[in-house]
């Protein structure tokens, strides 16, 4: 799949429907983040994060770059945007932003917009070592097959099961929201597939 016949996959349903998330009583922080994605000779890959391990929330995770949103954001896809310049480097002008999933909710009480975008290449990138340890491609391919999904059910206090996401790669574990964002994205362009079938 290269870049164009992603793009009209990813805009052919009308809706995308989302995963199950962690039902907050009230409401959320805002947050974004962006899933940038590279096309190297027409073979598409996802950009990863490995989080500094010296951080105080997440430390050695893998993640997408966002974070929450400043004051200074006029909206969350700024947000998106400048956590992304600040963490690796990349500038907001060499981002062509498609598009969004749902909202997601988190246990650690952020609603989060995950924005997908495709990165000008050649990549060049300059890391913010304070908050991310590493950065790593996972061919899109192998993201977008449900088989390499695994979900783990977990009771939270209020005693309803909520699930976990895994997708495992390489020596790399993408796991919780992170996962969930990729999922998402799968189970949206499985539905678009499944509609030309």
């Amino acid at each position: 799949m290269n870049k164009n016949e992603f793009i009209s996959r990813f805009h052919h349903a009308r809706t995308i429907q989302p995963e199950m998330d962690y039902p907050l009583r009230t409401a959320g922080k805002p947050a974004a983040v962006l899933m940038p994605m590279l096309e190297k000779q027409g073979e598409l890959s996802m950009l990863f994060t490995l989080r500094a391990r010296h951080l105080k929330h997440h430390a050695g995770q893998v993640s997408f770059p966002g974070g929450k949103q400043e004051p200074s954001d006029e909206n969350l896809l700024r947000t998106a945007l400048r956590e992304t310049h600040e963490e690796i480097g990349i500038h907001p002008q060499c981002i062509d932003v498609i598009g969004s999933l749902p909202r997601y909710r988190t246990v650690s009480r952020y609603e989060v917009i995950p924005y997908v975008g495709f990165v000008s290449m050649p990549l060049e990138l300059t890391l913010d070592t304070n908050e991310v340890e590493s950065v790593f491609e996972v061919p899109l391919s192998f993201l977008l097959d449900r088989n390499n999904h695994f979900i783990h059910w977990v009771k939270r206090k209020n005693a309803v099961q909520h699930p976990i996401y895994f997708i495992k790669w390489h020596e790399q574990v993408i796991w919780g929201a992170t996962a969930a964002f990729v999922r998402v994205l799968s189970n949206h362009i499985a539905q678009d597939l499944s509609a030309q079938n």
